[in-house]
Order: C-alpha cells, then structure tokens, then sequence
C-alpha cells in the first residue's frame, strides 16, 4: 500500500476529510471519502471516488468547479465565487498553470475564449488535470 493512503487511512474522519478537500473542492465529497476509508490500494481509492462523484447532489458539484481557477485564470489563489480557495487547492492550481503564466499572448487569449465558451455552454467551469501540459496543449486539447 501507498505510504501517503496508509497514513490518510489512519486520519481522524474531519482531518481526513480536510486533506482530501483540494483534490475536488466539494465538502460532501470529501467527507464522503473520508467516511468510506479505509482503502486498500489506489485503484479502490479511485473507484470509490467515482462513486463518490456520481451520487453527489448538484450543488455539490457546483461547490466543486467553484473551487478550481480558470486554466489561465490570473488570480489562483481566489476561486470564482471571490472567496479564497483551499491552500492546497491554489497550491496544485499554481503548479499546473506555471507553464500557461509563460505562454504567448495568443495562447491565453485562446483559453480565455474557450473558458468563456464552455461557461456559456455549460453554465459552469470547465475542469481539466492539466499537469504537465503546456500552455498550447492546454488550449488545443481542452476543449
């Protein structure tokens, strides 16, 4: 078993939940998985987290993309309600938009029109892993 799920199984049920926070930004889900522990394996971890996910109340969900900045959004540390993010959050926010803070002016021009799309389609934010991914990559695959 991985060291770091060893020792979030072991966890008090509030500070686990706590610390899993940042990976999606919804309350329920956290507390959810939190309650669910503990897990064996990573794969377990995952599944449950789907499951987690999928029966979660929409404004769950909406309390979730709220949670998470823009790729290409300029203030990280603030979600988009204007109420600041969870420290971890910002935190992997900063890391996985370091490479699009470099990137050309057309690149962050991109993203902003796709964000501003994908919001008007969808009525939320769009949410995407985009670590290790490049400022291009991320306009050209997001959306």
């Amino acid at each position: 078993m991985n060291r770091s799920l060893a020792r979030w199984n072991r966890l008090p049920m509030a500070e686990a939940a706590k610390q899993i926070l940042p990976c999606c930004g919804s309350t329920a889900w956290a507390e959810g998985m939190a309650a669910r522990r503990p897990f064996a394996d990573e794969a377990t971890l995952l599944a449950a987290s789907d499951e987690t996910w999928r029966n979660l109340a929409r404004a769950d969900w909406m309390e979730a993309f709220r949670s998470h900045p823009r790729i290409g959004e300029p203030r990280i540390g603030e979600s988009r309600a204007s109420q600041p993010a969870p420290a971890q959050s910002s935190e992997w926010a900063t890391q996985e938009q370091r490479d699009v803070a470099a990137a050309g002016e057309a690149v962050k021009i991109e993203l902003a029109q796709a964000n501003k799309e994908y919001e008007h389609r969808f009525n939320h934010s769009f949410i995407v892993c985009a670590s290790g991914k490049s400022g291009r990559r991320r306009a050209a695959a997001s959306y």
